[in-house]
């Protein structure tokens, strides 16, 4: 049912009021008087038939019906207001969706698919932060990130994006790597680790190495680092199923033999609970949402041997 048009100059006083909590810097802020407000405002309460706010000698307070109307006209009008001053502003950021993730996910994962993206929405700008940090979440930061934890972060919203899991990979060239057989041999070579939750230890009681003596010679704070390592003939690395595919298919790694570990974590896309997605960055977030591949991984299995 379409709003009333007579209610909407009585919303528009309540809501500055309801905000101010103040009749008077009401009126200010709409260049009325404070007795205009005050009759808009007991005109919208006659309407609905309930009280917005309670009178008292210091000034108003909303009433619990006061503050769930309050709460609405407030979101409503802003986002009213924000479209009204992206139409009339041609440098308007109405279009661009501002992305924080690590480095790996976006070089490996989500740069290979944009191209797919800006085709079918042309008119978007995306705007992508890679800094290692926790982006902050505040006014003119990020609209989405990408994550890799438990999926529960406080004061965000978190939507499944895809499982992962972990297998031992080298370059082709890696001394050595032509007398591994089994996941028992893989300790022989020289390792490369990064900072995950889940390492090589995990991965060897994974596939029932005990005891393993294991030579980690380098570490990187980012998996995709690790990984260009190894592609450079520096050691075996843990790998990523998600943001190894790159390495993968242009033979620049090849798979070791053993079990395909899924991790305890996940990637997930969050926002702030409290704030509404912008329509650029709904459109983003639907579009991540269906991309392909986001089933967990299969069942751990072990694979063959390299040749």
């Amino acid at each position: 049912m379409p709003l009333p048009t007579a209610w909407l100059p009585a919303l528009a006083a309540f809501e500055a009021a309801a905000r101010h909590q103040n009749f008077a810097h009401a009126a200010q802020e709409l260049h009325l008087t404070a007795s205009a407000v005050s009759h808009h405002v007991r005109k919208l309460e006659g309407m609905l038939g309930v009280t917005l706010f309670q009178r008292h000698a210091r000034g108003v307070a909303l009433t619990i019906e006061g503050r769930q109307l309050a709460d609405a006209a407030g979101g409503a009008l802003t986002d009213l207001h924000d479209v009204l001053r992206d139409l009339g502003d041609p440098r308007s950021e109405r279009h661009l969706v501002r992305i924080t993730t690590l480095y790996s996910v976006a070089h490996t994962w989500l740069l290979p698919r944009l191209p797919d993206f800006t085709a079918a929405h042309p008119q978007m700008r995306v705007r992508l932060d890679t800094e290692m940090a926790l982006t902050r979440f505040d006014d003119g930061g990020p609209d989405l990130g990408i994550r890799f934890g438990p999926g529960q972060w406080p004061g965000m919203t978190a939507h499944h994006l895809m499982a992962d899991a972990l297998f031992p990979v080298a370059a082709p060239t890696l001394p050595g790597i032509e007398q591994v057989q089994s996941p028992s041999d893989i300790q022989k070579l020289p390792l490369i680790e990064d900072l995950a939750r889940q390492g090589w230890q995990d991965w060897f009681r994974a596939a029932e190495v005990h005891g393993a003596r294991l030579d980690v010679r380098h570490s990187f704070s980012d998996t995709s680092n690790a990984l260009l390592a190894a592609s450079r003939g520096m050691g075996a690395a843990l790998a990523r199923e998600r943001v190894s595919e790159p390495f993968l298919s242009s033979g620049g790694l090849v798979r070791l033999p053993g079990p395909v570990l899924p991790t305890r974590y996940a990637y997930f896309v969050v926002y702030p609970s409290h704030r509404r997605l912008r329509a650029a960055a709904r459109t983003f977030l639907d579009w991540l949402i269906a991309q392909p591949g986001r089933s967990p991984p299969p069942r751990p299995t072990s694979t063959p041997p390299t040749p």
